[in-house]
Parts: structure tokens; C-alpha cells; sequence
């Protein structure tokens, strides 16, 4: 690029090359150094030129946009449920469909009192870190099975001054207790699945679960009883066409009031349950087998 383009006239090339708008302002707003919400300074300062060091930053970035790359590893954090999440290609990155589980397991914590809450393959942290910044009170856990994504967790917890226990746990191996709530969102794309190609900068151990993208959910279904108090719930994010079967696994094992969540494109997102006090005696089966 030029010395003399000035903001307004990057933005217009990054575009040229196939970038959205948004996209183009945001690798700006990284490379000067400012946060993405001063967007409003880009439209007030469209005519300002830019320092050569600051082109020649903004031309890299561009290629890797432009290349497929996601813009959350490029500027390296993206926002979850209103909260700045350090992200790079050891986890992947938090959608905004996944708040719908947040959502729902903040609907479920009982209230007035410190519940406890585990979240399964936590990832950046993100649900974990969303839960107990919602609700102070509620006792949370996280665990993932890969040391790097619990590296990246437990930096934006301390980022964040959340006191959240992140460990490293393939699903419940390591995971000691019951609790009241019991959240993950999985890996659930079947292997093959067209949709990975677009997915290609991100963990695939974090994605594909199978041919028929259950093998996770079932291993989670199978061994939550074990972990939950009666009356807790099991809460868990799925693929748009896997409510219908997430949820006869969760009925096959004893969870009552089974149900599904939709996410903000109306489709049915996360399917839960109830482990109720009926279903006690499937706990004392599992500690006696």
C-alpha cells in the first residue's frame, strides 16, 4: 500500500480483495493499537493517512483474512457473552449460538445458595468464565482433555479475575464430586461433514466426534449420573440436526424433562435433562459396578 492512503481508502482495498466491512475496520482498529469498539473513530478520522509501519501491519493482516484465516486468531480475542476471551489455534472460537447454553444453565442454577457447576470440554474457557461472572456465588469447574486449551482457560480467568478451577481431565476421568449443573458444548460434527473445510484453521480434535457426530455426547450422557446431584441438570450443545437424538440418549438414561433451546437462527441448538431423585438408584448402580 501507498504511504499516503489514509484510513477510509485501506478499508476500501481490504474490501476490493473480498473482506466484509466489519472485518476490515476491526484488522484497522487492531493495528493502530486502539480496542474494537472505537469504530466510530475510523468514520471521524477516514481522511487521517497512515504511518508506513501501520500499512505495511494492516497489508499483512489483510492476506491472512483474506487467505481464511479467522479474524479472532488474527487479532487473537473475541468476545463472549460480553466478555474479551484471549483465543489462538489451541481452542476454538467461541460462538455466539453457545451463549443459548449459558443461557440456560444461568436459568437453572438454583438460587441463593453456591451450586456447584462443571463445565466438560471447556476450550478457551468461555462457558465456564461466562457462568461465573453472571453468578459469583455458584461454585465452577472446567476441564479439557488437551493441556493447551487449559493453558488458554485458566489466562482468561486470571485475565478476567474469576476464580473458575480449570484441569485437565479427558471428560470425567479426572472429575471428582456431584454437582448441580453440568455443561458442555462438545465436539458433534460428524467426520467427512462438508462444513469442516471452512473450519480448517481451528482444532479438529475439538470438532468431529465420529461418523455420526455422537461419540462425545453419548461418553457425556453415559457418565453424567455419576456426577450429578438429584435434581441436577445436564445441559449440552449439539448439531442442528442432533436434538432429536441427544435427546432419546438423555431419556434412555434416566433424565427426566428432557428439552431443547433454540439459538439465535431459530434452530434447536442444546438438548438437557433432570437427573431426578428417582433416578438415584442409577447412581448407586454405576459406584457398585
Amino acid at each position: 500500500m501507498a504511504e499516503s492512503l489514509n484510513c477510509a481508502q485501506v478499508i476500501s482495498a481490504a474490501c476490493s480483495l473480498g473482506l466484509d466491512r466489519l472485518d476490515a475496520q476491526l484488522l484497522l482498529l487492531h493495528v493502530l493499537g486502539k480496542p474494537s469498539s472505537e469504530r466510530a473513530w475510523l468514520i471521524t478520522h477516514d481522511r487521517d493517512p497512515l504511518p508506513p509501519k501501520v500499512s505495511e501491519g494492516l497489508r499483512l493482516l489483510i492476506q491472512r483474512r483474506a487467505s481464511g484465516e479467522p479474524l479472532a486468531y488474527i487479532v487473537g480475542q473475541q468476545e463472549f457473552f460480553g466478555l474479551p476471551l484471549a483465543v489462538d489455534p489451541r481452542v476454538l472460537i467461541p460462538r455466539p449460538d453457545t451463549e443459548t447454553l449459558v443461557s440456560w444453565a444461568l436459568d437453572v442454577l438454583p438460587k441463593g445458595c453456591a451450586a456447584k457447576v462443571l463445565d466438560l470440554g471447556t476450550g478457551s474457557g468461555a462457558i465456564a468464565l461466562a457462568i461465573k461472572h453472571a453468578c459469583p456465588t455458584a461454585d465452577v469447574s472446567a476441564i479439557d482433555a488437551s493441556a493447551d486449551a487449559v493453558t488458554v482457560a485458566r489466562g482468561n480467568a486470571g485475565a478476567l479475575g474469576l476464580a473458575v478451577s480449570i484441569e485437565i481431565s479427558p471428560w470425567f476421568e479426572q472429575v471428582n464430586g456431584l454437582f448441580d449443573v453440568i455443561v458442555s458444548n462438545p465436539p458433534y460434527v460428524r467426520e467427512g461433514d462438508p462444513h469442516l473445510t471452512a473450519l480448517g484453521h481451528e482444532p479438529i480434535q475439538a470438532l468431529t466426534a465420529g461418523k455420526d457426530g455422537l461419540n462425545d455426547l453419548r461418553q457425556i450422557i453415559a457418565g453424567a449420573p455419576a456426577h450429578l446431584q438429584a435434581g441436577g441438570w445436564l445441559l449440552l450443545e449439539h448439531g442442528y440436526d442432533q436434538a432429536e437424538a441427544v435427546g432419546q440418549l438423555l431419556r434412555e438414561q434416566g433424565f427426566e424433562s428432557v428439552s431443547s433451546r433454540d439459538d439465535l437462527a431459530g434452530i434447536q441448538r442444546c438438548t438437557g435433562g433432570l437427573f431426578g431423585g428417582l433416578n438415584q438408584h442409577l447412581r448407586n448402580g454405576i459406584k457398585s459396578a
